[in-house]
């Protein structure tokens, strides 16, 4: 999951970078509203992190060019600012879910993770491929009822393309999401690690669509 975090407090931000990263998500920060909303356009994320009170544009003022722009992304309020009238604005504008500071890393984290589970129509944290289960909450993948041992890369591969089970993902944007990186500097590492993980979960668990990119067939779809 790629996500970029908009918060112009440094140690905050960089508390939240590092939290993110070690649960292996790619992430990209902005230290005011300009420069978060100059990203969000341009690039695309899984969701975003906005706090309020910013710099230059503060976070309603991103909200809502986010969403006159038609950008769908998922957006997680954070902010000290935890009265009813600014929950109910924040919803109101566009916000998908809405976190008060202090908060729990254990809270921030599910909250992510619901959200994203949501945005692409996943209810469940745990996506059954046959025999083969992704467990997103626990970041951990099963077949047979056995754990299965993924690099960090391979198991940020499976759980983008598990997320989309049915939709042939390109090359291009999953290189991105899982690494930040565009497909012409990580399209050989993408086939090395997909075909790492097919020896570990099966052939016919990621289906390569030559010229389209790449797919987790949905459960009802397999032979």
């Amino acid at each position: 999951m790629k996500i970029l975090v908009i918060e112009d407090d440094e140690d905050v931000r960089d508390s939240l970078r590092l939290t993110l990263e070690d649960e292996h998500f790619v992430v990209d920060t902005a230290e005011d509203g300009e420069v978060g909303l100059y990203r969000a356009r341009e690039w695309k994320y899984d969701l975003i992190v906005l706090d309020v009170m910013l710099p230059e544009l503060d976070g309603w003022g991103v909200l809502e060019a986010l969403r006159s722009a038609k950008v769908p992304t998922p957006v997680l309020m954070l902010t000290a600012l935890d009265s009813l009238d600014d929950r109910v604005k924040g919803l109101n504008q566009g916000a998908d879910d809405y976190l008060a500071k202090p908060f729990s890393e254990r809270e921030l984290l599910a909250r992510i993770r619901a959200l994203h589970r949501r945005s692409v129509g996943q209810a469940s944290d745990v996506l059954e491929f046959g025999d083969v289960a992704v467990r997103t909450s626990e970041r951990r993948v099963e077949r047979k009822g056995a754990p299965v041992e993924l690099t960090a890369a391979q198991y940020r591969i499976v759980e983008y393309l598990a997320l989309r089970a049915g939709k042939v993902v390109p090359g291009g944007e999953l290189a991105e999401a899982i690494t930040g990186e565009d497909e012409s500097a990580m399209s050989n590492v993408i086939e090395v690690q997909i075909h790492h993980i097919r020896r570990k979960l099966g052939k016919a668990f990621i289906q390569n669509r030559r010229g389209l990119g790449y797919l987790v067939p949905r459960p009802e779809s397999r032979s």
